[in-house]
């Protein structure tokens, strides 16, 4: 044996010069990295909460506006614009890709949620009737420009009139600089909630009717009323009536919120146009307005001006039946008088339903007693009269004339290509008037009946219930478990994705799996946005699945009740099929654009960090630069700590019992006390949280000594000696017998050499489970590389049994964990601590598999026995 311990006194070396300047550089050095490393940290965890919530946004069900998709675009670009400036702080003069990549992505959103709006040369301020068609809807509105179709296409008999456009109603803004002052109300409205829309309202509609006209416009306005008047050959008395670039659209109707006046004489005509303008920010158009997703640009009203009609009777009529479009069946309300009664729902109407297959039948008619009715006063304005005499229980319609109606329906449906709802009236002469046609709104699901919680016992038990619903949806599968890389290129098309981790790298299964379930993770991780931008069922933290699952064959996931069952519930996939929650921002122009924005932002494009297009130039969106940024600044935050030896004056001896030297550099705040006169600290002063468990493994069992060395395994060690330089006792090295631990209180960073062996241990430990990780590199040995590389398989399969992903090259082993919480992440710490101390000059006996068996028992059960509970020690 004495042989063998002057191989181990080999280790021993004196202590080297100190440069205590260059120390306290360096560790200032340091320091200044790790603050500019954990900025970083805080920085991606802003951005991913920012993604999570414009990722919940997509789904519809809280209404927004454009100020929601401003300052969160903005907020996300900030967060990971800091990113990328603290990347650049850790390793200057690298990455030069990632700041083209960011601002080509900034330009892009900020073209999408600050568009340039040209403004439309055209300074035409007013249109009539017999000039405008469908195609004018930029100009004069829908509602006006459908009115311009029917008389000028279809040749139908409309009011005449004109429409003053949106021109003009840009003009006027800008002439009393409202546009500005308007918007910023809007934006204050959406930010405030409903409560505030009736103020904000009032404030905006006093704005506008206090202003005045510009001169200009004002002309315009009274001419085309002249020359109205002319065509009419005398006075005309208006329905001066909304027509708002937004109005009368499939799935923007703003039935009944915008503002008409009706029977206004051409002395009022101005103030009237003003009123109208103002109505368009009335607190139920403003509150409409965000509900459907609609941007306050798009808010630009032109005004109808049209002949008023003095209707005998009037109402709506509908070419098929809103409520099922199988039934084709035209629908027809009327009223005694003006139309207003039947559209504002104000009185009994007279229903007439008329089959149009294969002729025109009225198959239908119901009479109302229709007690009020709306009518023009002989100078201005309307009356209700709420006696109708003796008509009120006669049909304000004959049958020729319901049939005419339908008929007129049909014809502009079959003009329009799809179901219309039209307002029309009877003027005195007895002629049919329209009014108004626009898209109508169906109801295109059939409603589904939801099961009966009575009905539940019908399924299977249920093996698992829990969990945060990272992606709606049901779905059925095989079980598939991904723990590791290997697992994950085994992936049948249609499994269950079922891990302990919700890893960002098993993103590239999403699109093959039917469901995911994750015992970790929640809605902003990284593999949460990909479920749910393919609509994949996720069901995540679902602690303890991977041990319910393990014997299933086949389960059905319903992620909406955190339930997994046995099996294939047939009737559970139905349901989910038919019945998904209303999307109520989906397809308006605000919803869009979100979507626009969000395919900047949220997408994760760059998965494997060890693919060769993991590089800053692919870079798609803000989370791919997020991705980048977080695997890269771990990697250059040890790599300086690997390149750069701590000489012993910036450190602090460890008071210890174990015969080793271990130095602690306090980067921040890992003492509990400082200790500046003291050149030992003692354990009881250490916050680190890393280190504490590090240490815990460490020191759990009394290492045994080297195990039992046969003769081929004592003359490898020998022959390894004398071939590796640096182990020679005349060679200096300021590591030799010194292992330094670098601490936060929640950082740790362990460069050690015990034995022949070489580890370095990177750890970050904190309640932000996203951010945790550790890292350990193992190289070295004294046996030759055939036993040397068995003592790396050794320590890999244990390592991998633990949950680490590991990788081999040569003799060399690298091994990480990530995003486990704070406690998982201590025992993973307390495993690597123990194997430190306990595999060290193991290789030497890996050629007896015997001994190997032997030491890989008693490992694990120590290791079983460190981990069940406090630490234990062995005398």
């Amino acid at each position: 044996m004495g042989c063998l311990y002057n191989i181990f006194k080999w280790f021993k070396s004196n202590d080297p010069l100190i440069d205590e300047k260059e120390a306290r550089t360096l560790r200032l050095e340091f320091q200044s990295r790790y603050h500019q490393f954990k900025l970083l940290l805080n920085a991606n965890h802003l951005a991913l909460e920012i993604m999570s919530g414009v990722e919940k946004a997509l789904e519809g069900n809280v209404p927004f506006g454009m100020k929601f998709i401003r300052s969160r675009t903005m907020g996300a670009y900030t967060r990971v614009y800091q990113i990328v400036k603290h990347l650049k702080a850790l390793a200057p003069g690298k990455y030069q890709d990632l700041p083209p990549r960011l601002e080509a992505i900034r330009l892009s959103l900020e073209s999408l949620v600050n568009p340039v709006r040209p403004t439309p040369a055209d300074d035409t301020y007013t249109l009539p009737v017999s000039a405008l068609d469908k195609s004018h809807a930029d100009q004069a509105g829908m509602k006006m420009a459908n009115l311009g179709e029917m008389a000028n296409r279809l040749h139908l008999k409309v009011p005449d009139g004109f429409v003053v456009t949106a021109s003009a109603f840009r003009r006027f803004l800008d002439y009393n600089d409202l546009k500005v002052e308007v918007q910023r109300r809007i934006q204050s409205a959406e930010e405030q909630g409903h409560h505030a829309l009736y103020t904000i309202s009032a404030d905006i509609r006093q704005l506008i009717q206090n202003a005045p006209l510009p001169a200009d416009l004002e002309a315009a306005i009274l001419k085309a009323y002249r020359d109205l008047a002319r065509r009419q050959q005398g006075d005309v008395h208006l329905a001066v009536r909304s027509s708002a670039l937004n109005e009368d659209r499939e799935g923007t109707s703003f039935a009944g919120l915008y503002h008409s006046a009706m029977n206004v004489s051409g002395d009022h005509l101005i103030d009237t146009y003003k009123q109208i303008v103002a109505a368009a920010y009335s607190p139920a158009v403003m509150a409409y307005r965000l509900n459907r997703g609609l941007s306050e640009q798009e808010t630009e009203m032109c005004v109808g001006v049209i002949q008023m009609v003095d209707a005998v009777c009037g109402g709506v009529l509908y070419s098929a039946n809103p409520m099922n479009l199988r039934d084709r069946s035209v629908v027809i309300n009327a009223a005694w008088g003006l139309p207003k009664a039947v559209v504002d729902g104000t009185t009994a109407t007279d229903l007439f339903l008329v089959d149009r297959s294969p002729a025109l039948v009225l198959t239908h008619r119901e009479v109302a007693v229709k007690e009020k009715k709306y009518v023009c006063y002989p100078d201005e304005g309307v009356c209700r009269l709420d006696d109708t005499g003796p008509k009120m229980a006669q049909a304000s319609l004959t049958d020729h004339q319901a049939l005419d109606l339908a008929a007129l329906a049909v014809a502009i449906e079959n003009h329009y290509g799809r179901p219309q709802d039209i307002e029309w009236a009877i003027d005195p002469s007895g002629d049919i008037v329209l009014l108004q046609c626009r898209p109508l709104q169906v109801s295109a699901d059939a409603p589904v009946r939801l099961p009966h919680p009575d009905d539940l016992d019908s399924l299977p038990p249920v093996l698992f219930q829990g969990g945060v619903t990272a992606s709606r949806g049901a779905a059925a599968g095989p079980v598939h478990r991904v723990m590791k890389d290997v697992d994950a290129l085994q992936f049948p098309s249609g499994a269950v994705l079922v891990t302990d981790r919700a890893l960002a790298r098993w993103a590239a299964l999403i699109p093959r799996a039917s469901a995911v379930i994750s015992e970790k993770g929640g809605l902003t991780g990284h593999l949460a946005n990909v479920a749910r931008e393919f609509r994949v069922p996720a069901l995540f933290g679902a602690a303890g699945v991977i041990d319910r699952l393990s014997a299933q064959d086949q389960i059905t996931v319903d992620a909406d009740t955190g339930r997994v069952y046995a099996g294939r519930v047939q009737s559970l996939l139905d349901m989910a099929g038919q019945v998904s929650s209303k999307n109520l921002m989906q397809g308006t122009p605000i919803f869009r654009t979100l979507e626009k924005a969000a395919g900047l932002i949220t997408p994760l494009t760059l998965i494997d960090p060890d693919s060769p297009s993991f590089k800053a130039s692919n870079c798609q969106t803000l989370h791919d630069i997020t991705r980048f940024c977080h695997e890269k600044s771990v990697h250059e935050m040890f790599r300086f700590g690997k390149t750069h030896r701590f000489p012993e004056r910036s450190s602090k001896q460890l008071r210890a019992q174990i015969p080793m030297q271990w130095w602690v550099l306090n980067l921040d705040d890992g003492f509990r006390v400082d200790v500046a006169g003291d050149r030992f600290v003692d354990i009881d002063n250490v916050t680190s949280i890393p280190m504490l468990a590090l240490w815990a493994g460490i020191t759990a069992f009394p290492w045994e000594g080297p195990p039992p060395v046969d003769g081929k395994g004592f003359v490898s060690v020998l022959f390894q000696a004398t071939q590796n330089q640096a182990l020679l006792p005349t060679v200096r090295t300021t590591m030799a017998n010194r292992n330094y631990f670098m601490i936060s209180k929640h950082y740790c960073s362990l460069q050690s050499r015990l034995g022949f062996h070489f580890a370095i241990t990177e750890a970050l430990v904190s309640d932000r489970t996203q951010e945790n990780y550790v890292s350990f590199q193992f190289k070295g040995g004294a046996a030759d590389f055939n036993r040397r590389l068995k003592r790396v398989r050794f320590v890999e399969e244990i390592l991998d049994a633990h949950g680490f992903r590991t990788d081999v090259t040569k003799d060399a082993l690298r091994a990480r964990i990530e995003q486990h919480d704070a406690a998982a992440m201590v025992g993973k710490l307390k495993v690597l601590g123990y194997l430190s101390i306990h595999t060290r000059q193991l290789d030497m006996i890996m050629g007896n598999p015997a001994m190997v068996a032997r030491y890989r028992g008693h490992i694990l059960s120590q290791i079983d026995t460190l981990l069940a509970g406090p630490n234990q020690s062995a005398g």
